[in-house]
């Protein structure tokens, strides 16, 4: 029997899904009307086998709430390229209000890229949009694309929504060190979790994403000053949990949680998950 999630593209198309019914409320916080088709019927499959994940939608509308605003942020602060890195089938540089001159990358493995291309034939960017089909884990590829773009901008902004999770702490530092070394990268929005969420989610999830050779690995003990060791220092984080509170998107059994204040220090043990704006020391 083939396997629920048959790779780390298949979970691309799984997160889609949830951007897909967001944009369908009629009370929806941000609108993405190209999800319903990048995330196809696969998506939806994946989707409905997995009714803990349902339950977790919250989380996935929050996330990209969150990195909408740094989005919007850092381009009014004049970043010229945003560079996203495992772009997977993120429409940003379709759905939001961007400007024509800003650069957008988007990089990630040929499949997804190729696949997300074909969906969006029809479609045009607001901005000049540029795919790089490279495998981040090949570091001479990754590491001649950030000095080639750090040559040809001023102010690149890069996020990594949804991939860190999937790496070991030491490959995180190295990404982080790679970035840092190129002078031109000011910014870097990323998502990390608890050690106390990362347990939750391999208790729930860990055997489906680790047949597809993706599993959950990274939730720093030190939880956004990890990032202090490779030269990132976090200069904004904001809990998904509370987030979602916000929009009004979180069930009634965590809205007491929500309103509990939240922790400036390492999360441990809570089932923490948060986004980071971190800026190059």
């Amino acid at each position: 029997m083939e396997p629920l999630i048959r790779d780390i593209s298949d979970t691309a198309r799984w997160v889609a899904v949830y951007r897909a019914r967001e944009s369908e409320r009629s009370d929806a916080v941000f609108r993405d009307p190209y999800a319903r088709a990048l995330a196809g019927d696969r998506g939806e499959q994946i989707a409905n086998a997995l009714p803990v994940a349902q339950q977790n939608a919250w989380a996935w509308t929050a996330r990209t709430c969150l990195f909408d605003r740094h989005v919007t942020q850092l381009v009014g602060e004049g970043a010229d390229v945003v560079v996203n890195l495992a772009a997977g089938l993120d429409a940003r540089p379709y759905r939001m209000d961007l400007p024509a001159s800003l650069r957008w990358v988007e990089v990630d493995l040929p499949e997804i890229l190729d696949y997300k291309e074909q969906v969006l034939r029809d479609a045009s960017p607001r901005c000049a949009l540029e795919r790089v089909r490279l495998d981040l884990a090949n570091l001479d590829a990754r590491r001649g694309l950030f000095a080639r773009l750090g040559r040809e901008a001023n102010k690149i902004a890069v996020l990594t929504e949804g991939l860190l999770i999937y790496l070991m702490a030491d490959a995180v530092c190295e990404l982080g060190r790679d970035l840092a070394a190129c002078p031109a990268v000011r910014h870097w929005v990323v998502d990390i979790v608890s050690p106390g969420l990362l347990r939750m989610l391999q208790e729930q999830m860990g055997d489906i994403v680790r047949q597809a050779g993706a599993p959950y690995l990274f939730a720093p003990s030190e939880g956004p000053a990890f990032f202090e060791r490779c030269d990132w220092k976090p200069i904004a984080v904001g809990s998904m949990l509370k987030t979602a509170h916000k929009l009004n998107r979180l069930p009634p059994f965590l809205r007491i949680l929500a309103m509990l204040p939240e922790s400036k220090g390492p999360q441990g043990s809570r089932p923490w998950s948060g986004v980071c704006r971190l800026e190059r020391f």
